[in-house]
């Protein structure tokens, strides 16, 4: 299968990153020690830069198992992005989990002042993507599930300049739970500098992240707080809507938002803590969304 393969390894000073044609797999991502898996569409060719969907696996996950659990390299197929798929910073198990500052990871632990900080790594992977001529800067996505849900939503709070849209799956957050009561999100760990489109998906019957609230103490106040502060941060102003997309998932829509930046939710009856995700619909939205 001929693809698009990016040399995310350390190159000196003078010498721009490469893209150059090759197979699907997995890279060494500059001095980090990380490996980021990628796959790119069918479609790719040099010098043609793609939307792209940065793709983070769950807490003691890896960048590999989310791509090839999820099946997005699927849809990336039929619709012509690019999947990068990172490893996170911090060992856990089998894999590795995400710094979200101030926020325990699934240890139940806050990671100290030493941690990778993820916020810096992805951002600096997806600068030498765009110097690269591989991605699209206009078009840059990102989801994951669980913790790495949960660092999807903090790239939206902390990053949003970056990111055209972002895409939570069983882990939608609208910043840290507030310490005064956790039931409800705190608004000054979340103000992003513009209206970020949000489309969450989830299951109702979750026990993980369960989408009442509760849980661990890093997950705590509902899906639906969460949608409704992405809703207040985003300036929407028409009353939120409920309709059912098919047999098992309804969908929650907050629309009249600042710059189109609607929050959508997803939810399947009966779906549980996985990757509850429709990729077409996911690329749907997203694509509809420009930087």
């Amino acid at each position: 299968m001929v693809a698009l393969f990016l040399a995310l390894c350390a190159v000196p000073a003078t010498a721009a990153p490469q893209c150059t044609a090759g197979t699907i797999g997995s890279v060494a991502t500059g001095t980090t020690g990380r490996t980021t898996a990628l796959h790119p569409p069918l479609s790719a060719v040099p010098n043609h830069p793609l939307p792209l969907v940065l793709l983070l696996h769950g807490s003691g996950g890896t960048g590999a198992m989310i791509l090839r659990n999820s099946r997005l390299g699927d849809s990336a197929d039929r619709h012509g992005f690019l999947v990068v798929a990172p490893d996170a910073g911090i060992v856990h198990e089998q894999g590795y989990v995400w710094y979200i500052p101030g926020v325990p990871t699934v240890a139940g632990t806050v990671p100290g002042p030493d941690a990778p900080d993820d916020v810096a790594f992805l951002g600096a992977m997806i600068d030498r993507l765009v110097r690269a001529g591989c991605v699209d800067r206009a078009r840059v996505y990102v989801t994951g599930l669980s913790g790495g849900g949960r660092m999807t939503s903090w790239l939206g709070c902390v990053a949003a300049g970056r990111f055209a849209a972002i895409a939570p799956v069983v882990g939608l957050r609208a910043g840290n739970p507030l310490a005064s009561d956790p039931r409800r999100p705190d608004p000054a760990t979340c103000h992003p500098a513009r209206p970020v489109p949000v489309i969450a998906f989830a299951g109702d019957a979750d026990t993980t992240n369960p989408i009442a609230g509760g849980g661990a103490s890093y997950w705590s106040y509902s899906m639906h707080a969460a949608e409704q502060r992405w809703a207040t941060i985003n300036g929407c102003t028409a009353p939120p809507t409920t309709r059912r997309v098919a047999a098992t998932v309804y969908e929650e829509r907050y629309t009249g938002c600042r710059g189109g930046a609607d929050v959508v939710g997803r939810i399947t009856v009966g779906g549980g803590h996985r990757w509850v995700v429709d990729n077409d619909a996911l690329w749907t939205f997203l694509s509809a969304h420009r930087r």
